[in-house]
């Protein structure tokens, strides 16, 4: 077999579960539904009695439980459990090609593989092979690092997107394998849909690596750096995998481990799910802002005077939406006085992703306005739907932010660093990432 080192990528070791009920042993990411402690009960509900990924994660809504100590104890015992009590078909070393079937009908297709995390960093301005798409808030990586450290298993929920426009990597290694037995095929709990995987092994992973090798090339900078993979889902459970292995690695290398003995460890990789930015099932969602306590063409006219442009009113809402919806770097602002909406538009001749060039400006206009005595607040919001409703109110401005470009998307974050917070969403809540494979880690 390949190594596949040269690439930040290695065969992992998959334990999937001897009972393949999906519906019950597949939960959705840790990090959905934050605010929503009714879903995670129905979630306890739907696995009650059996094998399930749920007892091996801390959802976020109980991050800040006062039980979170002993949650973290009960899972790692569950870990050992299931370990040692038959619960898992014997460790295949293997990828595994997956299409997810969401709610929505999209299908998204998928290679789960581990990445070494020396080849990964999410600081501004890396040249790593794999780097962060959305600035790291570093306050978030305690708490989870607490709940991996010394954790008997893994389960991700990390995606990687990799530049492929000719889909030779993760649709060609499914072109491949689909006239095999599926490794599992159910459907997801609560609704969220089917999934599929199989095993990619043999003569399938030297087809993997020829992709990769091309990819290399094709994504190799002007500096020599090479940009191969990027996080769009999951960085800071990324982050924290990677604070975990540096302080592992640095304590190993303290009491007189080898180099060698240390870098061998599992604790060096963590399991991804590689994604196609150009799958036609992955939606990238604009994430839209609205503005309290400021005015409309004050906000426009700043954010005119930094990328330049033509502003225009529009008609209402439906043209605002399509001239935002068609473009790449046009932006929309709503508000309404003495209940007269206004519907302007911002026409601006940006080429990189729209986002990464209108959140400085919105940030230094409501710092601007702070030392003037002004308390301008900023929330992040979902759905056009949302931005019309907000913009009804006084002394609101919703903005329209258009679709996020896939075809800048690598240059931008190559040339500019990580995307300001809140820039997008690849999909909806339920289509996020469900856990199902395993991997040994302490």
């Amino acid at each position: 077999m390949k190594a596949f080192e040269e690439f930040g990528v290695k065969v992992p070791e998959i334990l999937l579960p001897k009972d393949k009920d999906l519906s019950s042993w597949s939960v959705i990411a840790c990090d959905q539904y934050t605010q929503d402690e009714e879903y995670w009960k129905r979630a306890e509900k739907a696995a009650a009695g059996k094998a399930s990924t749920l007892n091996l994660i801390l959802p976020e809504v109980y991050l800040s439980a006062p039980d979170r100590k002993e949650r973290i104890q009960k899972i790692r015992q569950t870990m050992k459990d299931y370990i040692n009590g038959n619960v898992f078909d014997p460790a295949d070393e293997c990828f595994v090609y997956l299409e997810r079937k969401t709610g929505y009908g999209r299908v998204r297709h998928g290679l789960v593989c581990a990445i070494d995390l020396d080849c990964y960093e999410w600081k501004p301005f890396s040249k790593a092979l794999i780097r962060a798409t959305e600035a790291t808030i570093v306050d978030r990586i305690p708490p989870r690092k607490e709940i991996r450290m010394n954790a008997p298993l893994e389960l991700p929920h990390i995606m990687l997107l990799v530049n492929d426009p000719e889909h030779k990597l993760v649709e060609k290694t499914g072109e491949l394998v689909k006239d095999d037995s599926p490794a599992y095929d159910g459907d997801l709990m609560l609704d969220a849909g089917h999934i599929k995987g199989w095993k990619v092994k043999g003569a399938n992973l030297d087809s993997v690596y020829d992709s990769l090798s091309q990819l290399k090339k094709e994504n190799t900078q002007k500096d020599s750096s090479v940009f191969l993979f990027a996080v769009g889902d999951g960085n800071h459970s990324l982050a924290t995998a990677k604070a975990v292995w540096d302080e592992y690695k640095a304590a190993c290398l303290a009491s007189g481990k080898s180099e060698e003995e240390v870098n061998a460890s599992p604790v060096r990789y963590a399991l991804v799910e590689i994604v196609n930015i150009y799958d036609s099932g992955l939606t990238f969602e604009p994430i839209h802002r609205v503005l309290f306590n400021t005015d409309a063409d004050e906000l426009c006219q700043a954010v005119k005077a930094s990328l330049g442009g033509n502003v225009s009113q529009c008609s209402g809402p439906e043209e605002l939406e399509k001239k935002v919806h068609d473009s790449k770097a046009n932006f929309g602002f709503v508000s309404s006085k003495d209940g007269k909406p206004s519907y302007l538009l911002l026409e601006t001749p940006v080429t990189e992703l729209a986002v990464s060039r209108f959140q400085p400006v919105v940030d230094s206009f409501i710092a601007a306005k702070k030392e003037s005595g002004t308390n301008v607040e900023i929330d992040y919001i979902h759905g056009s739907d949302e931005v019309f409703r907000l913009g009804k109110k006084d002394n609101t401005v919703s903005v329209l932010l258009p679709p996020v470009a896939k075809d800048s998307f690598f240059t931008t974050i190559g040339s500019s660093g990580p995307l300001p917070r809140k820039s997008f969403s690849m999909g909806e809540a339920s289509e996020k990432r469900f856990y199902l494979e395993c991997r040994k880690l302490f």
